[in-house]
């Protein structure tokens, strides 16, 4: 899972009995598949309705779960919170008790009567920044005439002791509708009042999450890379950006992606589902993805300009992309035997999270995306952000204890210090192997050996990971990830010619080289500068001052509600862009009418050493640039 700017302000997913066959897993039940549907033509009021045909059960009690945490999450999504009107039916059509015990979970009694259950699906992303907790906006779920995005999780449960169940899902909609989706079609049907009946097979719960769906008006691109069919759905609300402005720039990237991952390929089919969300009421609110085994979810800012939308576009795809290393393929019990309403964690975000962030931005300069010069300005931005985090915090024990916190107010480090921990990592890998090795040829061997089928024991994989290097890499992993020594970062910027200089650095308008500017009021309810507004050139010379309030952006009220859009969009503005800021400061409208000029902040650069040895530019030769 990738969060882009999700943080701005956190400082401050026909019914037919089954008849009598084979006992599957227990003696729970006798039956075959789950058969699911959703029904798209039949919304009233923004619901959808479900209906769960089980097949039968020989006890009397059996319990219904929607997922509480689903896999690539390290938060609570309660996706039960969402379900109205559960009912369960017998064979004769009559209502069976149920019962709701608590935000996912149902008890059905007399279970052995059971035909099937109904209940009606609310969506998420009407409710984000309301009252009602929320699944981060990728994971969560959208009922709209013109869009349907299902997440999986928010509208099928499954049954204890049913996860490895087979399901068969019908999905019934306006055949006006586009619809992608990467799990098996086994058929489809013309039905009643011009609706398409669309029968797909999933061949055990994960399946059915693992996999989601879009319906609706959707722009469609199709292309292949290095032998995989790529399917790039996309839903601008006001038409702004299209499949077809995108593809291009995902082509480049995951053919980029594919040579630097050379042989592995796990997926002949990747889907990237994209939703731009506008300024209405009922759009997300949280940028970023989520990764699949073959797919993943984007929501991005729709007013984000074009060549800003690429960029954002492409640091958060390839990162979802490059999970397919890990965890999707790399992973430990606790991911492949994932408990969705009472998990644990594994120890390993440095590497689940970490280093597919870090591969995510290596992998650009590895292939001539980016230069050097921007790579190193991601790396020190992660620097500058890990370091107004808890860098004293154990990544181990950080992310086995992720729900809780303080390690859940941490969880943005593993995408800042996970991914240098990382960088580290490669680093220490290419001295030692004289440019030979790196965390890529790892991760590389590490796959060989275990697999999408095969995980690691989690306690264990530290230790074998340095038996299959160096001693000096265990010593890193006692001391910075298992321990909770700080990194000293210049001694392995040292060791490849680096060194810190001081400079004007290049930023944007909503950061100080990767630092925040504003902050949320939680107690006035609004967006204020905070004391690093003075250090960002085009607000100083506007003459913004700390704790200004921030009324409008080119005449769009500014509250913590819209926020996280608002400011999606100022990320991605460019210097030309006419812009008209209402500030206010003691009771005092101030207004800032100005065409952007390139904006800059002083701080470290990282360059090159005038007098670098041999040694130091082989290894950095072979850090940017080795396999």
């Amino acid at each position: 899972m990738k969060s882009y700017l999700l943080a701005i302000l956190m400082s401050g997913f026909l019914f037919l009995s089954c008849g009598p066959s084979k006992k599957v897993g227990s003696d729970l039940a006798i039956n075959n598949q789950i058969m699911s549907q959703i029904d798209l033509s039949a919304v009233e009021n923004d619901k959808v309705p479900v209906l769960i045909n089980p097949g039968r059960f020989v006890q009397d009690t059996v319990f219904y779960r929607m997922p509480k945490v689903i896999p690539g999450t390290y938060a609570v999504s309660d996706f039960g919170n969402f379900i109205e009107n559960f009912k369960a039916y017998d064979y004769d059509g009559n209502l069976i008790e149920s019962e709701k015990l608590d935000s996912n979970s149902w008890a059905i009694y007399g279970a052995v009567s059971l035909d099937k259950i109904s209940y009606l699906v609310n969506d998420t992303f009407d409710v984000e920044g309301g009252d009602i907790p929320t699944p981060f906006s990728p994971t969560g779920t959208n009922i709209h005439p013109d869009n349907y995005v299902l997440n999986l999780p928010g509208f099928i449960g499954y049954f204890d002791g049913f996860k490895e169940n087979a399901y068969q899902l019908e999905v019934i909609a306006p055949e006006t509708m586009d619809k992608t989706s990467s799990l098996t079609k086994i058929s489809e049907r013309q039905g009643e009042n011009g609706n398409i009946s669309t029968i797909y097979r999933a061949d055990r719960y994960f399946e059915v999450i693992d996999n989601p769906m879009m319906y609706g008006h959707l722009d469609i691109e199709e292309f292949e890379v290095g032998g995989i069919k790529v399917l790039l759905s996309v839903y601008s609300p006001s038409k702004l950006h299209s499949a077809k402005s995108l593809k291009e720039a995902m082509y480049k990237m995951m053919k980029a992606q594919k040579t630097y991952l050379g042989e592995i390929n796990s997926t002949s089919r990747y889907d990237i589902y994209v939703y731009l969300a506008d300024k209405s009421d009922g759009a997300p609110r949280g940028f970023g993805a989520l990764e699949h085994h073959t797919s993943t979810v984007v929501v991005m800012p729709e007013s984000m300009p074009a060549a800003s939308l690429e960029t954002g576009m492409i640091d958060v795809v390839s990162h979802e992309f490059f999970h397919i290393l890990s965890p999707l393929t790399v992973h430990s019990e606790d991911v492949h035997y994932f408990d969705y309403n009472d998990p644990t964690f594994s120890k390993h975000l440095w590497m689940y999270e970490g280093l597919t962030e870090y591969f995510a931005n290596l992998f650009q300069v590895n292939q001539g995306l980016i230069d050097e010069d921007e790579f190193f300005n991601k790396m020190l931005n992660k620097i500058n952000t890990a370091s107004r985090l808890d860098d004293t915090m154990s990544f181990t024990v950080m992310s086995e204890n992720i729900l809780d916190n303080p390690y859940k107010a941490n969880y943005f480090n593993v995408y800042q210090k996970g991914a240098l921990i990382g960088m580290c990592l490669d680093i220490i890998l290419r001295e030692e192997s004289k440019g030979e090795r790196g965390i890529l040829s790892v991760m590389k061997e590490l796959s060989e050996k275990y697999g999408v089928d095969q995980p690691f024991e989690d306690d264990k994989i530290i230790d074998e990971i340095v038996s299959m290097t160096y001693p000096s890499v265990g010593r890193f992993f006692t001391d910075h990830v298992i321990g909770d020594t700080p990194i000293d970062y210049e001694q392995y910027f040292e060791k490849a010619g680096l060194s810190f200089q001081e400079g004007k650095v290049a930023t944007n308008y909503i950061q100080n080289a990767g630092a925040m500017i504003v902050k949320g009021d939680h107690a006035a309810k609004s967006v204020v500068f905070n004391e690093l507004v003075t250090k960002n050139s085009f607000w100083n010379e506007n003459g913004a001052l700390p704790n200004d309030k921030i009324k409008a952006i080119d005449g769009v009220e500014v509250t913590m509600g819209n926020a996280n859009t608002i400011f999606g969009e100022v990320y991605g503005w460019e210097p030309g862009r006419d812009v008209q800021i209402v500030l206010e400061r003691d009771g005092t409208e101030l207004v800032i009418e100005k065409t952007l000029t390139p904006t800059y902040t002083t701080g470290k650069l990282l360059k090159r050493n005038a007098d670098m040895t041999t040694e130091q530019k082989n290894l950095l030769e072979s850090w940017l640039k080795g396999s």
